[in-house]
């Protein structure tokens, strides 16, 4: 099973390399689940990064896309279901 974890607005943070309270988890499940994607949202990316006044450094596992919104509707065409915490 593919899973693809796409942040998006204040869920970005836990993609961030400096602050996020989930790095080493988000890194342990990555070597464990080759199957385990991780998406950050680059206008979101680019909102915070003109926020801080300095860009905004995401977790090695983290791949950006264009729009996380954008994402998640390109995948819910794919077949993929959408599963909101």
């Amino acid at each position: 099973v593919m899973i693809e974890i796409v942040a998006y607005g204040p869920g970005l943070h836990m993609l961030r390399a400096d602050t996020s309270p989930v790095k080493s988890r988000i890194a342990a499940m990555s070597l464990a689940d080759p199957d385990l994607r991780f998406s950050a949202c680059g206008n979101t990316h680019r909102k915070m990064s003109k926020k801080a006044g300095k860009p905004v450094t995401l977790v090695a596992e983290a791949k950006k896309v264009p729009s996380g919104v954008v994402r998640l509707m390109e995948l819910q065409e794919q077949g993929w279901s959408y599963i909101r915490p």
